[in-house]
């Protein structure tokens, strides 16, 4: 059985991997997924219609009845329903959402089978929680992606900071990671785990471009291995 043409990057929040994935992505000309992107846009929709977070017909009829959309446009990543929410899921508050939604089994079949067809046709840097355990056990390259506790909660402090959001303190911050890092290690469903063939890597003390130029060699060597041409 051939390779999918993943590129699986799983971690725990604020670990940098989106950062990562993005500008791997760019660095070999792939498609970048982002897939918090997607619970994200979930949770934010499903708080402003007033949808129960939790297992059962309401969200069924939810999920039925959305049409998501992704990589729009350069100024879109994520819609639902026309509505361009890129910007409306980076606020605080729907982290905990997200966190919540996404633990309910319909919301992580719903993504998974959206996840799979946006990855049908072309390579692809793929990063979540359960990309190369779940979504693509079948990915021809996987990587496992974190930081300490504390750089992790600053570098999501300064994306908050950033987007104007200046009312939240690093405790807080640290607090939130520390409650997501439980939240998602022991969820039921699809628990953050490092694949058992997936390559680790700690960036607490890793610039960006040492990262990229180390896991862009890593890549190239992994699809040569699988027979792949990127």
């Amino acid at each position: 059985m051939g390779k999918d043409k993943v590129i699986a990057i799983d971690g725990p929040s604020g670990s940098g991997k989106s950062t990562v994935a993005k500008e791997l992505a760019k660095a070999l000309g792939l498609l970048y997924i982002d897939t918090g992107a997607m619970f994200r846009s979930l949770a934010f929709m499903a708080d402003k219609l007033n949808i129960k977070m939790e297992q059962g017909q309401e969200m069924n009829d939810f999920l039925s009845n959305i049409k998501m959309r992704y990589g729009v446009s350069p100024d879109c990543l994520i819609e639902i329903d026309g509505e361009n929410l890129s910007q409306k899921i980076r606020e605080h508050n729907v982290s905990k959402l997200a966190s919540i939604i996404s633990q309910i089994p319909e919301v992580r079949t719903y993504l998974l089978n959206f996840q799979r067809n946006l990855a049908k046709e072309v390579f692809c840097v793929m990063e979540g929680r359960d990309i190369g355990t779940v979504v693509f056990p079948n990915a021809f390259c996987k990587l496992f992606i974190t930081a300490s506790v504390d750089t992790r909660a600053k570098r999501r402090l300064n994306q908050l900071q950033e987007s104007g959001d200046t009312n939240v303190t690093l405790e807080q911050v640290i607090g939130d990671v520390q409650k997501r890092d439980d939240s998602d290690i022991n969820r039921e469903v699809a628990p953050l785990k490092q694949a058992e063939d997936a390559t680790y890597l700690d960036t607490t003390e890793l610039t960006l471009p040492e990262i990229i130029k180390q896991l862009s060699q890593y890549v190239n060597e992994k699809a040569k291995e699988a027979g792949l041409q990127l």
